[in-house]
């Protein structure tokens, strides 16, 4: 039986159908005891002492019982009338036919009295305490009153009332201990109740993170079939339909080969591997979940990338200290030389040769100074001093330094400026330094015949500013396409793979950004700028 925590002397509202079972044991009880005295009253096999004083009430009374039983049975299958009222209709009944049953055997002495007692009990476990005495109450009236009947009937013997009030005294203690009994199993049973209910939420709370973990969970049992894996195993092994039950050799041979090694001690705890039809590569750790050595294993599965990309991450860090440790140091020699190509400038026997020469060196020093400083400034996470930069000015500047450090002629590189509604807003050495790197890399690759195009336009969806670099060379290939961003990536043997990650880190640090367009020749990037007019939180 269920029960909630209400007190004893309140009715116990049952509902379910393990709380209407015993009602139907009770009733099934009744009803193989009415027809026991059916069988033993029609078939005329009954002791002496059933119906010896009055056959034919005993006869119709059995009958009447068997009747009710019937009926009583049909209405608990259907649950009308209320759990409460048919205990009560049925256990007064009970006590008046069980009574009437023991009138026509010859009272109290015929052993009739024990039967009232298993009626008053199961009455008095299934409801409630002040009911438990009314049974008992009434099964006590009715013994007294069938001995005051006796005495005073004529044709009978005198009735035996010690007896009766003995009985009638039992009746109220088995009323007692069987209702405190009840009370103890239904408050047992409300506990086992609401342990149920606990482990049932903690259960479902468990599947709940497990499901939504972004780790994969695959339980395997000592045969190799799964037993339990999460979204997240799915979808990095990329299964679907029924999954539990089947094998891990058939939905993921890898994961099998490297869960045997595991098992063998012949590898690693944690193993990268990328199967045929993943998205990603997957590291696989193993853990077992047993002692036997044919115990289940639990697979835990990430997403390598992620990893890669934390470590990647801070690598960079460390990088990013360690490169304007360098940049900090190359600033010295750096501003040794320039000083010394000024006193060489100043020698007054130098060749008008030698001087262009020197220009050159302390041009380049000044440029390499710029770019230190844009690094150190990288690497402190200082703001862009950004300027509104007139852009015609600032292109003619440009070109005529890349004509003049490159010893390209002038019209290898052209300029293409339309109507620009709104200024280029940038820091100008930090500009310099992306158009720069990407002019370069222009010419690097379009070898003696090298065509370089700036162009600069708004674009039609928001009026931005924006200024493409192109260039005629090779283009840059598909599988290329999506690393050439990032840091320490490059296709040349003397690159150092960071021209192209700094230019886009620069400008997110002026609010714009660095994009490869594909072409089908030759290769072409846009830098779109921000909008001036509207004021935008720095990005640290």
């Amino acid at each position: 039986m269920k029960a909630t925590n209400l007190p004893p002397n309140h009715a116990w509202p049952l509902a379910s159908d393990q709380e209407w079972r015993p009602l139907y044991f009770f009733n099934l009880y009744r009803t193989t005891l009415a027809g026991l005295f059916l069988v033993l009253v029609f078939w005329g096999v009954a002791p002496r002492t059933l119906g010896q004083v009055d056959t034919a009430l005993f006869r119709n009374t059995a009958l009447f019982y068997f009747a009710f039983s019937i009926f009583s049975s049909l209405t608990i299958h259907r649950r009308r009338p209320d759990f409460d009222l048919q205990i009560v209709l049925q256990v007064m009944v009970d006590v008046i036919a069980i009574s009437l049953l023991m009138h026509a055997s010859g009272g109290i002495k015929s052993g009739f009295g024990m039967l009232l007692l298993v009626a008053v009990a199961g009455g008095s476990i299934l409801a409630a305490s002040r009911v438990a005495l009314l049974f008992a109450a009434m099964a006590s009236l009715i013994l007294l009153s069938e001995q005051l009947y006796i005495g005073l009937a004529v044709h009978l013997p005198v009735g035996n009332y010690a007896q009766a009030g003995i009985l009638g005294a039992l009746c109220f203690a088995v009323a007692h201990v069987a209702q405190r009994l009840a009370v103890r199993v239904r408050a047992s049973e409300a506990l086992a109740a609401r342990r149920e209910q606990d482990l049932a939420k903690l259960a479902q709370l468990n599947e709940h993170i497990i499901q939504r973990m972004q780790a994969g969970i695959l339980a395997l049992g000592p045969r190799g079939r799964v037993r339990l894996l999460n979204e997240s195993a799915r979808g990095f092994l990329a299964l679907s339909g029924e999954v539990e039950g089947r094998a891990l050799p058939e939905l993921c041979p890898d994961l099998q080969t490297l869960l045997q090694k595991w098992r063998n001690g012949d590898g690693w705890n944690s193993h990268l591997f990328h199967a045929e039809g993943m998205a990603v590569q997957v590291m696989a750790s193993f853990a077992s979940l047993g002692e036997p050595a044919g115990a289940g294993v639990l697979v835990f599965l990430e997403d390598a990338t992620a990893i890669t990309r934390r470590a990647q991450q801070l690598k960079l860090a460390s990088l990013g200290r360690l490169t304007a440790s360098i940049a900090h140091e190359i600033r010295n020699p750096l501003g040794a030389i320039s000083h010394a190509g000024q006193l060489l400038q100043e020698a007054p026997e130098l060749a008008s040769n030698d001087r262009r020469l020197v220009e050159i060196i302390r041009d380049n020093c000044q440029r390499m100074n710029g770019i230190i400083e844009n690094v150190l400034s990288l690497s402190r996470q200082r703001p862009a001093v950004a300027e509104n930069l007139a852009v015609d000015t600032w292109l003619d500047e440009f070109c005529d330094e890349v004509v003049a450090n490159h010893g390209i002629k002038k019209g290898c590189i052209s300029v293409d400026i339309q109507s620009v509604s709104t200024a280029l807003r940038f820091d100008p050495s930090q500009l310099r330094q992306v158009v720069w790197n990407l002019v370069e890399n222009g010419i690097h690759h379009g070898g003696a015949g090298a065509k370089i195009k700036i162009s600069v336009f708004p674009l039609a969806e928001t009026g931005r500013a924006c200024l493409e670099v192109g260039d005629n060379g090779p283009g840059i290939s598909a599988a290329d396409r999506e690393r050439i961003f990032e840091p320490f990536y490059t296709t040349q043997g003397s690159g150092t793979g960071l021209g192209l990650f700094i230019a886009r880190e620069l400008c997110v640090t002026n609010q714009a950004s660095l994009e490869h367009i594909p072409e089908a020749h030759g290769c072409r990037f846009r830098i779109t700028f921000s909008d001036p007019r509207r004021q935008e939180v720095p990005l640290a």
